[in-house]
């Protein structure tokens, strides 16, 4: 394999497994490596990240500023399916995967490498999700796993190593949990929060605070939708990152979006995560009450029926695949009349639903109400239960009462 390899394109942090990455593909397959890093929304200043990759051994260092794609093009899709994965998770780092793996790819091809580079662990779903990702936009490309091959088995090891070759790394005690983040969330896993019957510590948060610490006044916000994404808070137009953004801020300062859960794992085993995901929550809250007045009650069972595949599909890293293309498609095609406003109340980490409304909208006032009209003829329920209950009576009749 290192006789097909001229250059490597590692996803890189600037972390410490990063850092050490750098370094150990040089030893080891003798090749330029060029790092790149993408921008989607962690937050952290990157231009450092730039000088530590050509200060442990990149010949080339890529920044890509990714956060309105992440937006407009992955986190929007996404919640316009509704999808969260088990119940509870709202795929904040399985989305992101692919779009990071798309844009490496873009540059390997662009810089003529032959391979490609990540720092996630053997254990994890975020090797296959990257992977997958390669397999699919370059079907011939050399992929290298440095935590699947090298001997270096802990956090221990991997600053012994950075002592011995130079590469700076800060000294400070064992992170007691690891973090990622983005424009959508924060996860939070591994160390203390490896044992389910540990609390977290109150600090831990970056995005939210506790709905104890949160106001004791309720925030009232609108959010405006066409075609199932939304487009402006409060009357004012925004780009989709700048949307997340906001409602982030509107989340985080309400306690809204924290979850504590043990999910399973596409590799097998299962894993305890917590995360915060303030503006996600609100927008999932906002685009299904908005659902309830415009989508037909059919459409929306179908619909329904496909979010645990879909969530599934993003969750295993299968993005770019034929199957998740086709649900995204027909899940689209029932975004076309999800057009109106939603006004939610924001309180102590509940986000509330104060009212929605529609140009066009199925729900008739006339028609459902309980006083008198001329619509709707209360006598033909009748004929509409016993025709409903025919077969239970045969059953009845055949096999006796249940």
């Amino acid at each position: 394999m290192s006789d097909k390899l001229n250059k490597i394109v590692l996803a890189y942090s600037g972390g410490l497994d990063t850092s050490v990455i750098i370094q150990w593909l040089k030893e080891k397959y003798h090749c330029e490596i060029i790092a790149y890093c993408a921008d989607i929304g962690q937050g952290a200043e990157l231009e450092p990240v730039r000088e530590k990759a050509l200060a442990t051994g990149a010949s080339k260092v890529f920044v890509e500023d990714l956060k309105e794609e992440f937006a407009q093009d992955f986190l929007f899709p996404m919640l316009r399916a509704n999808a969260f994965y088990e119940n509870h998770y709202l795929l904040g780092t399985s989305i992101a995967r692919p779009l990071i793996a798309k844009e490496q790819i873009r540059i390997a091809n662009q810089e003529g490498a032959a391979g490609v580079s990540h720092g996630a662990t053997g254990k994890g779903n975020d090797q296959v999700r990257f992977e997958l990702t390669y397999m699919i936009l370059k079907p011939d490309v050399v992929i290298i796993a440095p935590w699947r091959e090298w001997e270096l088995d802990s956090r221990s090891s991997l600053i012994d190593y950075a002592k011995k070759h130079n590469i700076p790394v800060p000294v400070t005690k064992k992170k007691p949990y690891s973090m990622d983040r983005n424009l959508f969330h924060i996860s939070y896993e591994g160390g203390v929060l490896e044992d389910p019957w540990y609390e977290p510590d109150a600090d831990m948060f970056l995005m939210t605070k506790s709905p104890e610490a949160a106001p004791d006044k309720p925030t009232y916000i609108e959010i405006t939708y066409q075609q199932g994404n939304p487009i402006a808070i409060n009357g004012e137009a925004m780009s989709p990152a700048n949307l997340i953004a906001k409602l982030n801020e509107y989340g985080g300062e309400n306690g809204i979006g924290r979850i504590d859960i043990v999910e399973n794992r596409f590799v097998g085993m299962k894993s305890r995560g917590v995360y915060e995901t303030p503006g996600g929550t609100i927008l999932h809250a906002a685009h299904r009450a908005l659902e309830t007045l415009v989508m037909d009650r059919e459409i929306m069972f179908l619909r329904d029926s496909l979010i645990p595949t879909y969530a599934r599909l993003v969750y295993n890293g299968l993005w770019y695949s034929p199957e998740r293309e086709l649900l995204q498609k027909t899940i689209d095609d029932t975004q076309v009349h999800v057009n109106g406003t939603t006004r939610l109340k924001l309180y102590k980490g509940n986000c509330i639903l104060a009212g929605v409304k529609a140009d066009k909208s199925l729900y008739s006032k006339d028609m459902a109400s309980f006083e008198k009209d001329d619509i709707y003829r209360q006598a033909d329920a009748e004929g509409f239960i016993r025709l409903n209950a025919l077969r239970l009576k045969l059953y009845t009749q055949t096999f006796g009462n249940m």
